[in-house]
């Protein structure tokens, strides 16, 4: 399989990471207190992760600020609200912590998420995210390729897709109190999309572990399709035979689609997708398709209609 590399950022504009850094630990120091009322500690105080490669391309869009990233989500088990997570993620407890992956393959495995985290060796790689409410970020994230996950349990030929399971647990999670989606939170890819290797397991953002807002301990994330399309806090993989219902087709089958690529040729029923705000930015830019990525992965729909299958 031909292998893709994030497209390049230009060092001018990267703060050097010792700088950034200490920027940080500077903050937390002299404004952590007066900043205690209004944002979360995991804002300020992230455990650094080892070994992380460095890629050698990336994007040559500005990356978004950590405390962008980290502080205006959609993580509906913490709350609707996009203050919500960072306000409510610090009741979630990442350790221990294990994925279950099963169905169709041949060595169904649990894995405990320090083993996770030894899988592959670790990048960074800059994907754009694009929400489908028409706002986008730029985000350092460190992980691996599913790809890399998913050959060691060796798909069978029935594996046709690959469904995602998130935590359930209502005392961790205050928002699934709500009936706001039917809990659990189940995604789904097509195999041939799993297997990309622009489909990565997050376990971390700018050199740094998953802050729970965003994901923790490990997250989903194809950066070619809507932001929703990426398992937050997973627990369980399973590989079917059978397209699965994923959460937000249970809920809105008319607005959300199985596939969920960025197609700004297709309008969500409530608002245009033809442009995107990035946060940091004032004006709007133009949404591109694919979110961006269609050298690499228009290929995977060739001859689909794009608009039926949204």
């Amino acid at each position: 399989m031909k292998q893709y590399k994030s497209t390049p950022i230009k060092s001018s504009e990267i703060t050097p990471p010792a700088l950034f850094f200490d920027r940080r630990r500077f903050m937390q120091l002299t404004v952590g207190a007066s900043l205690s009322g209004l944002l979360p500690s995991s804002v300020f105080a992230g455990e650094q992760l080892a070994n992380v490669k460095k890629t050698t391309e990336a994007l040559s869009d500005k990356l978004t600020a950590y405390k962008d990233i980290t502080t205006y989500n959609n993580f509906y088990e913490f709350g609707t609200n996009k203050e919500d997570p960072a306000q409510n993620a610090g009741s979630l407890k990442t350790r221990p912590w294990t994925i279950t992956v099963e169905g169709e393959v041949n060595k169904a495995k649990v894995f405990d998420i320090e083993e996770l985290l030894k899988l592959a060796p670790l990048e960074e790689r800059v994907y754009r995210l694009r929400c489908v409410e028409a706002w986008s970020m730029v985000i350092p994230w460190v992980g691996y390729s599913l790809a890399e996950l998913l050959k060691r349990v060796e798909p069978t030929s029935k594996a046709k897709y690959v469904e995602f399971v998130s935590l359930e647990d209502h005392e961790q999670m205050p928002g699934q109190k709500s009936a706001t989606l039917d809990w659990p939170y189940r995604e789904g890819l097509r195999i041939d999309e799993a297997m990309h290797p622009l489909t990565i397991l997050a376990v971390g953002l700018y050199g740094e572990v998953m802050p729970k807002q965003n994901g923790a301990p490990i997250r989903l994330v194809v950066p070619w399709k809507y932001g929703y399309k990426s398992a937050k806090s997973i627990v369980k993989i399973r590989l079917v035979e059978e397209q699965p219902v994923t959460s937000w087709m249970k809920a809105g089958p008319s607005e959300y689609g199985f596939y969920s690529n960025v197609n700004p040729a297709v309008d969500h029923p409530r608002w245009t997708q033809a442009k995107e705000r990035r946060i940091g930015e004032f004006l709007k830019r133009p949404t591109l398709p694919f979110n961006g990525y269609a050298d690499q992965v228009a290929q995977l729909y060739s001859g689909m209609d794009l608009i039926k299958n949204f």
